[in-house]
């Protein structure tokens, strides 16, 4: 039996390597397999950091007999779901017809062309509680392949029809135009009434941070579309929450951000936060440490003014994400080996001196190049907002060593890299997306054009017809069997990659005055909007982007050559779709770049100057403090 993953360059798939399954990487060659010997396939998919995952790796995939008899009926196939999105996307889409309980590990069978016809998460090693054993489960897909093949073609071709039903439809009915201020008050409402009135938050058990929709509430509660609306303290059913104790949207984030701070989910003593939480109290977390997560909700603590906990988040990313040669890792285990015992969370249990003593959970060393995207932003947002230039300059080492190793000379990204090598990954929207908008966050807050060049062009890259596409198409073997993940815009965790493309297109028309992007942007995100006002927890980043548009444009440069001058420090409290703070010379680079909101931007009888404009009409330079902030 081949070794297919012991030089994969994912951890995930090398921790599967001397598995006595035969498994194949992602790719053409399984399914041609498959083919030859006319048997299913089994797409594996998980992550990691992932504790199932490691779960049932020991319990099934360990097995000899049970992998005998996965081998000698199909061909199976592991897909780390961080390198390969796409593939994760539209599986997760086509499980969905077969299970209502989605997540990782999450195992589909699938014709050799790469249609699903059953789906299924976790599997114990014997039936449980009426779960069948992965064996069952083995026996039973073998059994309908072999005795009911027509029924099983039919079931994987009524999955495909109805995902691209699905998917006209939700196009066919959305809007083509943006929002309008009811549908954000709507909006607000509907976060007010999600909110667990007890311990803050959405939802109950398990509980997750969802940080998009922490920065959604907090970029309502300050909008002039929505401040002041009066929201009742009622449920999205209407019920009464007489326990509620305020109906402002702001105060929804601001407790949630504090139980989540408080309640158990950031480890104290490297900084980080977990992935969730498995009771509704947010105690008794889920110990992995997501990048994504944590730079969110850096993000969020620094739009809420809590320099303690965003530089606790700041020093988990630092001192136990960074890798040696650049960019940040995918996540932290969960488990780890703590006195020669493998176990989940133990180690978080121990203070700084017994951790020392032990071996600290593992880091996937995998760098995605999106999620490094949402890390850069992050670093260089919280650091501009909040002061702190060490951070922005960990931004800039960071984007640095992507754009050095994550781009090829033809401008084009890959997805991931690991100790420096290449993933052969195909690149996807949320790569470009992510990075370009990370970019801008970082050339305005260092004040150096080169990044929001490099993110011009990673927008440009994706600009196709009247929208966004990846360039050279994304995955081959997906597109090979017709397969599409294009339409996914779940944002619960992160923001998509439509969300990540809009967004920096969308900034780089407020510094650029060119209309064309402006657009696009808008063009891009209109099909989906009315479907996301219907469900705002799942599509918070692109409704943030909706309420950027719908508000009036403010644009704000200071030219100082001191980063702390207090007409510097006021511009932070002004709230404005872009904000730089750039001495002359940068001033001048950004104009000759072409970012004409730099154009003429000087300071004046050699203090401080601030250009506060609305919709490219400015106002008069400004020197006074005080004159910026009751302008602002």
């Amino acid at each position: 039996m081949s070794n297919r993953l012991a030089q994969s360059l994912s951890p995930y798939l090398r921790s599967h390597a001397d598995n006595p399954v035969d498994w194949y990487p992602w790719g053409e060659a399984a399914f041609a397999e498959a083919a030859r010997r006319d048997v299913p396939v089994l797409v594996s998919i998980g992550y990691s950091t992932c504790h199932w995952c490691h779960v049932m790796a020991r319990e099934s995939f360990s097995d000899p007999a049970l992998a005998a008899s996965l081998n000698a009926r199909f061909v199976a196939v592991k897909v780390d779901r961080e390198e390969h999105p796409e593939v994760d996307a539209a599986y997760l889409a086509a499980a969905g017809a077969f299970t209502q309980h989605l997540g990782w590990p999450l195992n589909v069978f699938v014709t050799p062309a790469g249609r699903a016809f059953y789906a299924g998460t976790y599997s114990p090693p014997r039936a449980v509680a009426g779960q069948p054993s992965f064996a069952q489960v083995l026996n039973a897909v073998a059994e309908a392949w072999t005795q009911r093949r027509d029924q099983v073609e039919g079931s994987a071709a009524q999955v495909i029809e109805a995902l691209r039903a699905a998917a006209e439809e939700a196009t066919d009915a959305a809007g083509t135009s943006g929002l309008a201020p009811a549908d954000f008050a709507r909006i607000a409402q509907d976060l007010v009434g999600f909110e667990d009135p007890v311990h803050g938050g959405f939802g109950g058990a398990p509980k997750f941070p969802v940080a998009p929709v922490l920065l959604l509430a907090l970029a309502l509660d300050r909008s002039p579309l929505v401040h002041g609306v009066p929201l009742t303290n009622r449920s999205v059913s209407g019920a009464a929450r007489p326990d509620e104790p305020t109906g402002a949207v702001g105060d929804v984030a601001t407790r949630a951000l504090t139980a989540i701070r408080d309640g158990g989910l950031r480890d104290p003593v490297e900084g980080g936060f977990f992935r969730y939480a498995t009771r509704r109290d947010w105690s008794e977390p889920h110990y992995e440490r997501m990048l994504t997560d944590n730079a969110l909700l850096l993000r969020a603590y620094a739009e809420a003014g809590d320099r303690a906990t965003a530089a606790g988040v700041v020093r988990f990313l630092d001192q136990v994400l960074r890798r040696r040669e650049g960019g940040f890792g995918s996540a932290q285990d969960s488990e780890s080996t703590v006195d020669g015992v493998r176990v989940e969370g133990d180690y978080y249990g121990l203070d700084a001196a017994a951790r020392a003593g032990q071996p600290p959970p593992a880091v996937d060393g995998k760098v995605l190049t999106g999620w490094n995207g949402l890390a850069i932003g992050a670093l260089a947002h919280a650091g501009a907002l909040l002061g702190d230039w060490s951070w922005v300059a960990l931004a800039a080492d960071t984007a640095d060593a992507l754009l050095a190793r994550h781009r090829g000379p033809d401008g084009l990204l890959i997805r991931a890299s690991l100790d420096g090598a290449p993933s052969t990954a195909a690149a996807t929207l949320e790569d470009y997306g992510l990075l370009a908008d990370g970019l801008l966050d970082l050339a305005l807050a260092a004040g150096r054009p080169e990044y929001a060049v490099a993110a011009r062009e990673l927008v440009t890259a994706c600009s196709q017809g009247a929208g966004f596409a990846v360039p050279g198409g994304g995955d081959a073997t997906l597109a090979a069997f017709g397969l599409s993940a294009e339409a996914d815009l779940s944002e619960g965790a992160a923001p998509s990659g439509l969300s990540g493309i809009a967004r920096a297109a969308w900034r780089l028309w407020a510094l650029t005055g060119d209309a064309a992007l402006d657009a696009r942007s808008r063009a891009a995100i209109a099909p989906h909007l009315q479907r996301a006002i219907e469900r705002p927890i799942g599509s918070a980043a692109l409704l943030g982007l909706a309420l950027q548009q719908a508000e009036p444009l403010t644009q704000l440069v200071v030219v100082s050559a001191d980063r702390e001058a207090p007409l510097a420090q006021t511009a932070r409290g002004v709230r404005a779709a872009v904000t730089a703070v750039v001495d002359e010379a940068a001033a001048r680079a950004f104009a000759a770049a072409g970012f004409e909101l730099f154009e003429g931007r000087s300071v004046h009888s050699g203090t401080a100057t601030a250009y506060l404009c609305r919709d490219f009409v400015c106002r008069l330079p400004i020197t006074d403090p005080r004159a910026l902030a009751a302008a602002g």
